[in-house]
């Protein structure tokens, strides 16, 4: 019995349905839709209506394009590869004035998403003034040039004990109340999965949610409550063994665990190279309903210290509804997509359930 993922697609495709409500979103399915499987993930949205897809690789997008020939793909990235974007009908962010005033030959027929960078500094025109000035002279010398979008990231969405969230918004809407009368934007969207909830729905003058993390069942910060999305994905394996070692014993490499007392240890087949996080490993697991610590990470075992209930061939949960992956992002584990984007889907049995 090998180390499982297990998806349940009709849990899956019902909570995006719950969580998107009627709003029009655009769906963040970059690096394989967080690792969840990107064709499984498209029908499931597709499902659901969404029809607008984002990623941060050319390749990816690519990917969507010869899978859905119909819906929206935005690029999240700059690339160069202009007659690419031009080929397969991608979107793509223009993410700085520099940019512009360097590649504004090659930009025809390629709609553009203007971004403004804000407090998390990571792309985009760094002053209103910067992007009026671009907005201007596109409109004036390359009418071929199609600013379709205008966006933003809110880095600080999910940080209640700093204002940094009110500042970031307060000037994201500055940007969206000066550009909105000098040109007619077809889509604007700004909001992550924090961000959405914290505000309870769409900010008002935007066209479209951008949703990540919530989509797939991870809760963005902890005062939520677990309703707001449910997961439906669970890793397992199973007990191969059960050793018994004494009080002063050492079990697992350069001494990993050492007895207090006489202690039953399960061997679990699944470890790091499944992608359970080192961090993982300090909490506990699922086995019969009752959770038990997990006491030592290998390469493809654990030890677990279990009690008599426990026996070979029972299933062993590292992540399920019970044990969600948000759980142990509170509890600094790692982000709720470094959690999933460890998973490694050449280890893991993939079982869809419907």
């Amino acid at each position: 019995m090998s180390a499982k993922w297990e998806i349940n697609q009709t849990q899956f495709t019902d909570n995006i349905k719950q969580v998107i409500k009627d709003n029009p979103v655009i769906a963040v399915v970059k690096n394989n839709a967080y690792n969840y499987g990107l064709e499984f993930t498209l029908d499931c949205m597709t499902t659901c209506g969404i029809n607008y897809f984002s990623t941060t690789s050319l390749e990816e997008a690519i990917a969507i394009r010869n899978y859905n020939n119909t819906c929206n793909i935005f690029l999240m990235n700059p690339v160069t590869d202009f007659e690419s974007l031009r080929r397969y009908n991608i979107e793509m962010t223009l993410p700085s004035a520099k940019f512009f005033e360097q590649y504004r030959d090659e930009l025809y027929g390629i709609p553009l998403h203007m971004e403004y960078e804000n407090l998390l500094h990571r792309s985009g025109f760094k002053s209103i003034a910067e992007m009026q000035e671009t907005l201007l002279i596109i409109k004036a010398q390359y009418p071929d040039i199609d600013i379709k979008a205008l966006w933003t990231h809110f880095g600080y969405a999910d940080e209640f004990e700093f204002t940094d969230y009110e500042t970031e918004k307060k000037d994201w809407l500055d940007v969206v109340n000066t550009l909105t009368p000098l040109h007619s934007f077809e889509v604007i969207h700004a909001q992550n999965s924090a961000s959405y909830v914290r505000e309870d729905g769409l900010l008002s003058q935007h066209t479209h949610l951008r949703l990540g993390i919530i989509l797939y069942g991870s809760r963005p910060y902890s005062n939520i409550p677990e309703s707001i999305t449910r997961q439906s994905l669970r890793i397992s394996s199973h007990v191969i063994q059960i050793r018994e070692i004494n009080a002063g014993q050492s079990a697992g490499y350069s001494f990993a665990f050492t007895a207090q007392k006489d202690t039953r240890l399960a061997v679990v087949a699944i470890g790091y190279g499944d992608g359970i996080l080192r961090t993982r490993a300090k909490h506990d697991c699922l086995i019969n309903n009752r959770r038990y610590p997990i006491k030592a990470l290998m390469m493809s075992h654990m030890f677990v210290e279990v009690d008599e209930h426990v026996k070979p061939n029972d299933i062993v949960y590292l992540y399920h509804e019970q044990m969600r992956i948000d759980e142990y992002t509170f509890l600094g584990v790692g982000a709720n997509s470094e959690q999933l984007s460890a998973l490694n889907h050449n280890t893991l049995l993939l079982e869809v359930t419907q």
